[in-house]
């Protein structure tokens, strides 16, 4: 097991989902329990299927001195930076730590694809892109680092972290390891994803779209509603009432798509997010879950839950509010989690009605109020990459 490390405060954060822009929106969906998914009505084709769309993208501008930088994703990783004031906040650390000083990590599963898509698109008659999106660094993954990076005037390390569903919850791990090992003093992290063909058409040739909106650990699931979102975080060390208190990850390399039957990845990383943390299950108050309504994701998740934790701790799934924002999911769910450590709200199971029998008493379909001291994220991508956070509200000793 690893050790123990010292928790790292969250100094601020916000996340921009298809039920609005900012931590309010998001707080009255999860308290409601309502959705932000409609009928798919993204690109000249659009699958038969529900979507989280942010409202707005397509009339969005980046500054003029951004315009290189224009793409979908880059649009919505602006908007979201502006939301709960994060962009001056961030501006704030960098003067108190120095621009050299502040990490930035970023995880994104589609980054710039939309607009490479596009560029494909227009091929003119000698096979070549046209001259306006004759641009290499926007058609590359790093596009929403640099993007970032180039926003706030940064200058310390930038990572794009890419790892399927699992990213941007793998960008606080990697954050907590710089700030350790002395190579930044904060980080800046997050995660933006966008809908574009790529995955819209990628996620339905696999069979796991739903033609009506996703109902996570329901007997009649019939797979996710994608989404798109962009959210951010501002870690630094020392004390405070939001902190990161422990991560783990793991690997299944069981299959390309599909999780190992047994969870063993995702137990590993369950064991070593503890492990960090010095807590036990039985001290975790709130697990908002992977639950991407697909068949495999949610009996795989549900027998860990049901093997690991007690009938009293309340977890849900919140992808039938957001849809699954894919690269974006870890830091809107580790938003959903820091909302419950403020504010008392343990989300509901949006549109999912009958549990499949396989799920125990701790998946929840409806939203309580309680004492949240401790919360857990699950986030887990195709080829069984696995992370879980645990977060904290300020105390972070484990009860006895």
């Amino acid at each position: 097991m690893p050790p123990r490390i010292t928790p790292l405060r969250i100094s601020a954060y916000t996340a921009t989902t298809a039920v609005g822009p900012g931590l309010a929106a998001l707080r009255a969906a999860l308290a409601d329990g309502r959705s932000g998914l409609r009928a798919n009505d993204f690109g000249d084709s659009p699958l038969s299927t529900w979507i989280g769309r942010v409202d707005g993208l397509e009339d969005l501008a980046l500054p003029a001195r951004w315009q290189h930088w224009d793409c979908r994703n880059n649009r919505l990783a602006w908007l979201g930076l502006q939301a709960d004031g994060f962009l001056q906040q961030a501006l704030e650390a960098r003067e108190r730590h120095g621009a050299a000083r502040i990490a930035l990590v970023l995880g994104t599963s589609t980054s710039s694809i939309g607009a490479t898509e596009l560029a494909y698109r227009s091929l003119d008659a000698q096979g070549h892109f046209p001259p306006g999106m004759r641009l290499p660094r926007l058609h590359t993954p790093h596009s929403l680092a640099l993007f970032v990076q180039e926003a706030l005037d940064l200058a310390g390390p930038c990572i794009t972290v890419s790892t399927a569903c699992s990213s941007s919850a793998k960008a606080f791990a990697d954050a907590e390891r710089l700030i350790r090992l002395g190579l930044a003093d904060a980080a800046i992290v997050g995660g933006v994803d966008t809908l574009c063909g790529s995955v819209l058409f990628g996620f339905n040739s696999l069979e796991l779209v739903s033609p009506d909106p996703c109902r996570p650990f329901d007997a009649e699931r019939r797979g996710i509603s994608l989404g798109e979102a962009a959210g951010f975080a501002l870690v630094e060390r020392g004390p405070g009432p939001l902190q990161l208190l422990g991560y783990g990850e793991a690997s299944d390399a069981h299959h390309m798509s599909t999780p190992h039957p047994d969870g063993v990845g995702a137990e590993r990383a369950l064991d070593d997010a503890l492990a960090r943390a010095g807590l036990r299950c039985e001290h975790i108050d709130y697990i908002n879950l992977h639950g991407t309504a697909s068949q495999k994701n949610d009996e795989v998740e549900a027998a860990l839950l049901a093997r690991r934790f007690g009938p009293g701790v309340h977890a849900s799934s919140t992808k039938g509010v957001t849809g699954h924002t894919l690269g974006a999911a870890g830091i809107v769910e580790a938003a959903v989690c820091l909302l419950a450590l403020e504010t008392g709200c343990k989300p509901g199971t949006a549109h999912s009605r009958t549990l499949d029998a396989m799920c125990g008493p701790q998946i929840r379909l409806a939203a309580e109020q309680g004492v949240v001291r401790h919360a857990l994220n699950n986030s887990f991508g195709f080829g069984g990459n696995n992370c879980v956070l645990i977060l904290g509200g300020g105390d972070t000793g484990a009860r006895p």
